[in-house]
């Protein structure tokens, strides 16, 4: 979430706060936090139409509905040879999506380059430690 505070004060439906309180207890979290979550990520798929967000252990992160995460689909889209609309339909073929997801995700990571951009270098991380983690397992067994 941002950086930078600031107060908003709300009236909600009890049954919305009760919940709120519920789920931030699931989650271990603030409700505060949480809430900002939300609206977070409800407002970008507003924003967004076909984008949602997924959970897991490397946190939330923007997914394509019925496809891969945005992340994903663009590490692939930036790794391949071909730039502009051709690039759109070699990812697209590649990933067995329609163009129009690609585009979704493309203006996505558009609003949000930082943050996509941040996880593919994330990852790219992991999978280097990974990749030396296995080749120092193999030089033990040889």
């Amino acid at each position: 979430m941002a950086a930078r505070a600031k107060t908003f004060s709300a009236r909600w439906d009890v049954d919305v706060v009760e919940r709120l309180d519920r789920r931030s207890e699931l989650a271990g979290t603030n409700r505060s936090r949480l809430a900002e979550r939300y609206v977070d990520e409800g407002t970008r798929m507003d924003e967004h139409p076909g984008i949602l967000f997924r959970g897991g252990p490397t946190g939330r992160r923007a997914a394509l509905a019925g496809g891969p995460d945005v992340w994903e689909l663009m590490a692939t889209l930036k790794t391949g040879k071909a730039r502009g609309e051709k690039a759109v339909g070699d990812t697209a073929e590649l990933l067995n999506l329609t163009e129009l997801q690609v585009r979704t995700a493309v203006r996505y990571y558009s609003d949000y380059p930082e943050e996509i951009d941040e996880r593919i270098r994330l990852q790219v991380e992991e999978a280097d430690a990974a990749e030396a983690a296995w080749r120092r397992e193999q030089a033990a067994l040889a």
